[in-house]
């Protein structure tokens, strides 16, 4: 049985409050690209559901540029280590791998004609280096500045010209081949946080947390002036160029990005992105006709010179690990993330939205769709609350939540009776009409529920390598029987024509029972994931499983034939799964750790 990966939903920038983000662009206008834990993700500038993850680096990467011929992409990581990979293959083929220094990697800029790569960050022994993109070959050295450097780039035409912008607030300018310290600018009077040269390589601009931008002559390094007096209230964390040379944009920690006229050195426009911490914007880029930004959230922003006030589009998404996620009838699939945020995405066209309102504020560990389009989700805030769809895909939280007492580990509901059953870490509830029906104290760890409709019964995974199956009679839970695993149960699910159970476990096994009896519903052992099983899910069919594990692959089970299954290897690269579902009897959802979720096509 043939799959392939229809698309990817994928993460957002992962940021951090106080650190730039560096966005780097195509040079062809196409793409542009960010990082997120130790993936790439390359996106389409025109329709950025679209996207492309490189997931090569061992550990954390912090920025990745292409090179001017638009054939290559060097990303840096957190090692000091430098990834050269080929854009023109789907694999993205390895060219070459280098150390230029000995610590996190915070830019990386190309020469014009693609063959010198300048790198700077928080080296042990120095700061930056330049070197030849094809041999590792040195052409100068990166110097004459004390604490670790935020940001570099290179002049685009010739005589070639390096400047850096360091955390003891000077821009160090540099000349070459090989390049050699020429002096300082000390303007800054906080940390200089980005310097970009314009198109055409005859001025350059500085920024800090000063709250100032700068600009100098490209060639002399004169100071021209300051652009606005200071640009913003806030920190500024990023400029960028327009493809023309005659303005400017700027991003800050003000909640503001803003357009300037180079010529004058005034401000254009200023683009208000909200009030919250969360719309502080950390990084920005100018495409073509695009005007990109980042905000602390991860959302990026398409800015609307036009309409300051109100982006032309913002893509959501996750840039947190996925806890879980629950399919609508409606076509929509829904995912949340241990920072409690949970956004609704329309399947068919790959287009995001978050969800609004006062949610868990934490970790979601349950979500089940429930009557009139609307969603149930338990989290670790120890509370029941409902999404309600709106206008649109406009999605909001309802006001009301409902307290369970202690800590809920999983939940399960049944649409058509519109009854909840949430397992904490103390009793298993079951919750009509709003309010508490019965409660059952038990005395192990619960990870999963599952109800089936048809025969009342319900199945309770726990940390005890038992699945506890009681009988719902009304509102109250009667103990039934217990199935033994041989190591901690993680998900169990009833098949749709409830014919059957499946239980995964940590000792990495899917059990298949008929529950008629409860009995084993073949012999053939479900044992090819190499590490513990999280998530189960079944075809609406009742034929096939889906299973996602730590082992970060999926493997498809057939009812019929116990003995034929599919592995989907690296389905995602590096990262575990944490959880999957069956859009319909060919295609499947799954979400990770990575923040991706990803949609697969799986024919019979």
């Amino acid at each position: 049985m043939s799959y392939s990966n229809k698309y990817t939903l994928a993460a957002l920038p992962r940021t951090q409050r106080g650190t730039p983000l560096v966005l780097g662009g195509d040079p062809k206008g196409k793409n542009f690209l960010y990082t997120n834990g130790n993936s790439v993700i390359i996106r389409d500038i025109e329709n950025p559901a679209i996207a492309d993850v490189y997931t090569e680096h061992s550990c954390q990467v912090n920025v990745a540029k292409y090179s001017p011929s638009g054939f290559y992409i060097a990303s840096g990581d957190a090692s000091g280590k430098v990834r050269i990979w080929d854009t023109v293959n789907k694999e993205h083929i390895l060219k070459n791998e280098f150390q230029p220094i000995g610590g996190p990697i915070k830019d990386i800029a190309w020469s014009a004609d693609s063959q010198r790569m300048v790198v700077v960050g928080e080296g042990r022994e120095r700061f930056g280096h330049v070197f030849m993109s094809e041999t590792g070959t040195s052409v100068g050295e990166i110097s004459g500045q004390s604490k670790p450097i935020n940001s570099v780039d290179f002049r685009p035409t010739r005589p070639f010209r390096i400047v850096t912008a360091s955390e003891d607030n000077t821009i160090a300018v540099f000349e070459g081949p090989p390049f050699k310290f020429k002096c300082t600018k000390q303007e800054h009077t906080r940390f200089a946080q980005a310097v970009r040269y314009s198109p055409d390589g005859s001025l350059f601009a500085s920024a800090g947390f000063d709250g100032k931008i700068y600009l100098y002559d490209g060639a002399t390094s004169e100071l021209k002036g300051e652009i606005g007096s200071p640009a913003h209230k806030g920190g500024v964390y990023g400029i960028a160029w327009s493809p023309d040379g005659k303005q400017l944009l700027s991003c800050s920690g003000d909640k503001t990005c803003a357009t300037w006229d180079i010529e004058t050195m005034q401000r254009a426009v200023t683009f208000n992105m909200g009030n919250a911490v969360e719309n502080q914007q950390v990084s920005c880029l100018w495409q073509g006709k695009h005007l990109i930004s980042v905000s602390l959230s991860g959302e990026i922003n398409y800015l609307d010179v036009e309409n300051p006030d109100k982006p032309l589009r913002v893509v959501a998404g996750h840039n947190k690990p996925i806890t879980c996620l629950a399919l609508h009838g409606r076509g929509l699939l829904y995912t949340a993330s241990h920072d409690g945020s949970v956004t609704q995405w329309d399947v068919a066209t790959g287009e995001g939205v978050h969800v609004i309102g006062q949610g868990h504020g934490n970790q979601v560990n349950g979500m089940r769709a429930a009557k009139n389009s609307s969603v149930i989700t338990c989290g670790i805030d120890d509370t029941l609350r409902r999404i309600a769809a709106g206008e649109g895909l406009v999605t909001a939280y309802t006001d009301e939540a409902m307290p369970l007492g202690s800590q809920p580990r999983a939940m399960d509901h049944m649409i058509e009776e519109d009854l909840t059953i949430v397992a904490t870490v103390k009793e298993i509830i079951v919750i009509s009409g709003g309010s508490k029906q019965s409660t059952l104290p038990i005395n192990y760890e619960p990870a999963c529920v599952a109800i089936d409709p048809k025969t009342k019964h319900v199945a309770v995974g726990g940390a005890d390598s038992k699945v506890h199956i009681y009988t719902l009679e009304g509102t109250s839970l009667t103990p039934k029987t217990e199935l033994v695993h041989l190591g901690a149960v993680t998900d169990a699910k009833y098949s749709p024509d409830s014919g059957y159970l499946v239980a995964s476990d940590a000792n990495r096994k899917l059990i298949l029972y008929s529950t008629e009896e409860y009995k084993l519903a073949h012999n053939k052992e479900w044992g090819f994931h190499t590490a513990r099983v999280n998530c189960v899910s079944w075809c609406p069919d009742s034929k096939r499983i889906a299973s996602g594990s730590l082992d970060t692959s999926i493997i498809i089970w057939s009812v019929d034939q116990p003995a034929k299954h599919t592995i989907i290897k690296n389905a995602h690269p590096q990262s575990q799964i944490t959880g999957v579902s069956w859009l319909d009897s060919e295609t499947l959802a799954s979400v990770g750790q990575d923040a991706n979720t990803r949609i697969w096509t799986l024919p019979n």
